[in-house]
């Protein structure tokens, strides 16, 4: 069953939209995005397409022009026409930023590249982080209990609820499913036409990654682990608090906890003008 009336959650995520976008002028020069739509009314997360592209081009410190030679002249993707490969590009683009100017795609590409195990979760959190579609629709699939069904019905009524009629019938029906399929890929679902609620499987990595976006945004302390992005997590609490201190012995964030007072740092994420925006 779900946990809350679905009027509930569309009443919330129309407050959470409120606040990212009074808060988004800062938010913005870190990568996020919290422009009305997103590439999920038309793709998933992309999440096979962006592994093939990362290993066709392997350096972290590369830029949009050689993604985008790497998609439209070398056709690493595989596609058949040159409007799909530069559709496929924009979409990729609107979902990860592929510039390592920016501060979360190259987060990202940090943890992408230590923990393959991580990456379904970490493309799922940098999507969020950019995509409103996939941010509204999440409130529902989180609140679902594990082990029921997910309709695509359900996550049509939550975004026309919240879009307020923007979006034809045909949008809405290719929408829902774009969500249901990247919800999947990720963990948080099962199933190819039955999507059912399941847990997703947290890493080291993923929790870093959720914590960074939480820090970014102003979160500190405990708080780090009550965000949003740490919601995406599926984990308790404490599990997140063993994955931190993982993540911080493995070198990628500096943690640190006595008892109930916790610091996370993230000082080879972050260069100097990056720090100066964080401390305006």
């Amino acid at each position: 069953m779900i946990m809350k009336d679905k009027s509930d959650i569309t009443a919330e995520v129309r407050h959470t939209e409120r606040e990212n976008s009074d808060s988004s002028s800062k938010l913005t020069r870190f990568g996020f995005s919290f422009e009305r739509g997103g590439a999920h009314s038309s793709r998933t997360i992309m999440l096979d397409e962006l592994e093939t592209l990362f290993s066709f081009v392997d350096r972290p410190d590369a830029g949009k022009a050689e993604f985008l030679q790497a998609i439209n002249e070398s056709n690493c993707l595989g596609k058949r026409s040159g409007k799909t490969r530069l559709l496929t590009y924009r979409h990729l683009v609107d979902l990860y930023a592929l510039d390592p100017g920016v501060t979360i795609y190259r987060a990202m590409r940090f943890f992408w590249q230590r923990d393959p195990a991580s990456r379904p979760m970490i493309a799922l959190l940098c999507a969020y982080a950019r995509d409103s579609i996939l941010r509204q629709a999440a409130a529902l699939i989180l609140k679902t209990s594990e082990g029921s069904v997910v309709t695509r019905e359900s996550v049509e009524e939550l975004i026309d609820g919240v879009e307020l009629g923007r979006f034809s019938k045909a949008t809405l029906k290719s929408t829902a499913q774009n969500i249901n399929s990247s919800f999947t890929k990720s963990g948080h679902l099962h199933g190819k036409v039955k999507k059912v609620r399941t847990k997703a499987v947290p890493t080291a990595a993923s929790v870093a990654f959720a914590l960074f976006l939480a820090y970014l945004n102003g979160e500190r302390g405990v708080s780090l682990f009550h965000s949003e992005y740490a919601g995406l997590l599926d984990c308790s609490y404490e599990k997140a608090l063993e994955l931190a201190e993982e993540a911080s012995r493995k070198g990628w964030i500096v943690f640190k906890r006595l008892g109930n007072v916790i610091e996370a740092l993230f000082p080879g994420l972050l260069n100097n003008q990056e720090m100066e925006w964080l401390r305006e």
